[in-house]
C-alpha cells in the first residue's frame, strides 16, 4: 500500500505546482474578462505538439515543447493586438476563433496519425500519472522565473489587467500573454486543457465568492486546488477512473454545485471588482 501511494507523490506534486501559478493567473484572466484565453492558448499548444508528432519529433522532445511555444506566442501576438482593437473586433470573439482554428487544426493534423485518438485524449486531459521528477522540477523552475518576473513587475500587470494602466499597455499585454504562453505550453504537456483549464478558472472563481483581499483569496485558491488534487488522486485510484478526467469533473462540479446552494449562504450582493483583491 506504502508503495502505491508513493507512486502519487509525483504526480501530486505536479498539481500543486499547477494550482500555485495557474490560481494567480485565474485572477488576471477573470480581471480581464477573457474567461476561455486558457483554453483557446492551450488549444494552440496543443495543436504545437500534435504538429510535432506529424513530423515524428518525440512528445517529450525539446523541439516539440519550442514548437508549441512558438504557436502559443504567436497566438499571445494575436490576443495583444485584438485587445489594443477591441472598439473595432470584440477580444473574445477573436479568442472564441483562435480556440475553433486550433481545435479544427488539430483534427485535420491528427487524421494523418496512426493513434490520433489517443493523443487527442492526452491533450485533453494528459497524463499526470506519468510526469517524471525531471519534468516536474523543469515545470516548476519554469513557473518559478515566470511568477519572478510577474512579482517584479506586479503593479504594471495589475493595471494592465484591470484597465487602469494608460501607457505602453499593448507591451504589457503582450507580455502578459507571451508568459502566459509559456506557463499553459508547459501546462499542457504535463496535464492536458481541460485540466488546466480547471487549476485556472474555478479556484479562482470560488474564491472571488467568499473573499475580498487577494491575500485570502490567494490562500484560498492554493487551499482548494490542493485538496481537490488530493481527492481527486485517491478517487482516480479507487474507483479506477482516468485521473486527469476525474480532477477535471470535481473541479468543475465545485461551482455547479455552489449556484444551488447559494440561496442559503450570506453572501455581499455586491459585485466584488478585481481592484479588492489587492486591497
Amino acid at each position: 500500500m506504502q508503495s502505491e501511494f508513493y507512486f502519487f507523490i509525483v504526480p501530486f506534486l505536479t498539481c500543486l505546482v499547477l494550482s500555485g501559478i495557474h490560481c494567480y493567473l485565474g485572477f488576471h484572466v477573470l480581471a480581464r474578462e477573457v474567461i476561455f484565453v486558457d483554453l483557446s492558448l492551450a488549444q494552440i499548444a496543443a495543436l504545437g505538439s500534435t504538429l510535432s508528432l506529424l513530423f515524428q519529433i518525440e512528445h517529450d522532445a525539446q523541439w516539440t515543447y519550442f514548437i508549441s511555444l512558438f504557436a502559443t506566442l504567436l497566438a499571445s501576438l494575436v490576443f495583444a493586438l485584438a485587445r489594443k482593437y477591441s472598439k473595432k473586433i470584440s477580444q473574445e470573439a477573436i479568442i472564441g476563433i483562435t480556440y475553433a482554428f486550433g481545435s479544427a487544426a488539430v483534427v485535420i493534423v491528427v487524421d494523418k496519425m496512426a493513434h490520433g485518438a489517443e493523443h487527442i485524449k492526452s491533450l485533453m486531459v494528459g497524463q499526470l500519472l506519468w510526469v517524471s521528477r525531471a519534468d516536474l522540477l523543469k515545470t516548476f523552475l519554469i513557473y518559478t522565473a515566470v511568477g519572478a518576473v510577474h512579482f517584479v513587475f506586479r503593479k504594471n500587470f495589475i493595471a494592465a489587467s484591470t484597465g487602469e494602466l494608460k501607457k505602453n499597455r499593448a507591451f504589457w499585454d503582450f507580455l502578459f500573454y507571451a508568459l502566459f504562453g509559456v506557463i499553459i505550453t508547459s501546462s499542457v504537456q504535463l496535464a492536458g486543457v481541460l485540466q488546466v483549464f480547471a487549476y485556472l478558472i474555478v479556484p479562482a472563481s470560488v474564491a472571488n465568492i467568499f473573499f475580498k483581499s487577494f491575500k485570502n483569496k490567494l490562500l484560498f485558491g492554493w487551499f482548494l486546488g490542493a485538496f481537490v488534487s488530493f481527492l481527486g488522486l485517491m478517487l482516480s485510484y479507487y474507483a479506477d477512473v482516468p485521473t486527469g478526467a476525474c480532477l477535471v469533473v470535481l473541479f468543475t462540479s465545485i461551482p455547479l454545485v455552489l449556484l444551488f446552494i447559494f440561496p442559503f449562504l450570506k453572501l455581499d450582493s455586491k459585485t466584488t471588482r478585481y481592484s479588492l483583491f489587492f486591497s
